[in-house]
């Protein structure tokens, strides 16, 4: 019988939860809703395990592919190339139900291509039977997950070898057919400075910096999220709320400049040139496989394999890591 989890090791659990009265649980979900994270065991269903696709025709994919819409464009990027080798195969995605409604978007954009959706809880004895079970649960606490290009690590946490898959195959480039809205009638690069956690995001001291590089390189006007003080800047928060819209913006600008965040996969599927700015994370866990990308790392090697912060003392060397920087020196174009 498994050994029922503490509060801290079911939120932090490298997997799902199953409850007391049997429902598949998503630690992310249980954290949301304030509820006391306890009486929960791991989800008795293996993970990472190399898989025969070829004898397999339904696949549950049990709470795929994380919260943040990085994490989900390339988990969906994964997906995508298993279905390019195994084209019969038929999906269900079992997904945290308080996942941001941002995030819930690109899954609603994507069912076509990738199958069925559906929220968690549900019983785990409403699960076929005959069909394929893999829980990606909660991979954020998945030791590879710091360790792995992040398409690698979802391609191995679906069961295949990532050196079997095609560089091409690893760019996003399925988001090409998502029916997003039309071009603006305009001109422009692309600033997009906030990440999901502060430390891997811009500081606002250096975005006026960045702004000014961009515009000595292109001559174009800068648009960006959130207020930058330069006259040849202009916020499109207003114009850009929802997640269609952030993609479409994405999509037809002239050049992107990004910390670790959406933006540069989103840029990359559209094949957008794109400078991504890195911190915690080693430039090669994310953006390798991006051809028309620059990879501009600081020095940070104290934060490395930090996935999320806000404490004062990380952002104190952030601010440290990003004056220390010669923006006029910043290389735009691959």
């Amino acid at each position: 019988m498994a050994t029922t989890l503490d509060e801290f090791h079911a939120l932090t659990h490298a997997g799902s939860l199953l409850s007391a009265d049997g429902e598949i649980v998503a630690p992310y979900d249980l954290e949301k809703s304030g509820d006391a994270a306890s009486g929960y065991v791991p989800l008795p269903v293996h993970h990472a395990d190399p898989v025969d696709y070829a004898r397999a025709s339904h696949v549950q994919l049990i709470n795929a592919f994380g919260v943040t819409l990085g994490d989900s464009i390339v988990g969906l990027t994964a997906l995508y190339a298993l279905k390019r080798l195994h084209p019969h195969l038929e999906f269900t995605i079992y997904r945290p139900a308080r996942a941001p409604r941002y995030v819930r978007r690109l899954y609603e954009l994507a069912s076509p291509e990738f199958g069925e959706i559906v929220d968690l809880p549900v019983p785990f004895a409403s699960l076929s039977d005959s069909a394929l079970k893999i829980d990606i649960g909660n991979h954020l606490f998945w030791p590879q997950f710091a360790s792995m290009p992040m398409i690698d690590f979802f391609l191995w946490a679906l069961g295949l070898n990532p050196d079997e898959v095609a560089a091409h195959d690893k760019r996003n480039r399925w988001m090409m057919d998502l029916p997003l809205p039309h071009a603006p009638a305009l001109d422009y690069t692309l600033l997009c400075a906030t990440a999901s956690t502060p430390v891997r995001s811009i500081p606002e001291s250096a975005r006026v910096k960045i702004v000014d590089r961009m515009l000595k390189e292109f001559g174009l006007t800068v648009y960006g999220y959130g207020a930058v003080n330069h006259p040849h800047y202009r916020d499109i928060s207003k114009q850009s709320r929802d997640t269609d819209a952030f993609f479409a913006w994405i999509k037809h600008a002239r050049y992107v400049v990004t910390s670790d965040t959406a933006a540069l996969h989103i840029a990359a599927a559209f094949d957008v040139p794109t400078t991504a700015i890195f911190t915690t994370i080693a430039a090669d866990l994310r953006a390798r496989d991006y051809t028309n990308c620059v990879s501009i790392e600081l020095d940070m090697p104290h934060l490395q394999g930090v996935h999320a912060s806000a404490r004062e003392s990380d952002l104190e060397a952030l601010e440290r890591a990003y004056q220390a920087f010669d923006w006029q020196a910043l290389k735009l174009r691959p």
